[in-house]
């Protein structure tokens, strides 16, 4: 499970089979006080990959700089590049998605979630974001 920001448009395409699948990037920030009192960052940037109907929901609707939050599982895959040199890329698989702080066309704080499910496509197509009622509060994640 992450929080963060998508440094660029989800990039979608159809697969040969006929499976969509979107690529897109999120930084996480960690922001701490040394033991000296000045504050840190570090940024982590993790390669987020979507497939079928969650594929084409984050096509549509993310764009760079939303703030999403992204559930999944971690998946490391080799090749061997043109130079003979074994390569790795660790994703996370995106199970779930959920939009944190999209704007609406008039301008409300809107919200979104969209989960990836084993059963195949049943041609329904996804809702568009709501309003969000309230602000969500820390105390109120249960997590």
């Amino acid at each position: 499970m992450i929080i963060g920001n998508l440094t660029r448009d989800p990039e979608s395409r159809t697969t040969p089979s006929g499976q969509t699948v979107a690529n897109f990037s999120v930084a996480t920030n960690l922001v701490w006080t040394d033991a000296s009192g000045q504050k840190q960052q570090k940024v982590e940037y993790h390669n987020i990959v979507a497939w079928r109907k969650l594929a084409e929901i984050c096509g549509k609707y993310l764009k760079k700089g939303n703030k999403v939050y992204i559930e999944g599982r971690l998946q490391t895959r080799d090749w061997e590049g043109q130079d003979g040199v074994k390569r790795y890329r660790t994703e996370i698989i995106a199970d779930n998605m959920i939009m944190l702080d999209t704007k609406g066309t008039s301008g409300e704080t809107a919200g979104f979630s969209a989960r990836q499910s084993g059963a195949d496509d049943d041609g329904s197509q996804p809702e568009p974001p709501t309003p969000a009622g309230d602000e969500i509060k820390v105390e109120d994640i249960p997590f």
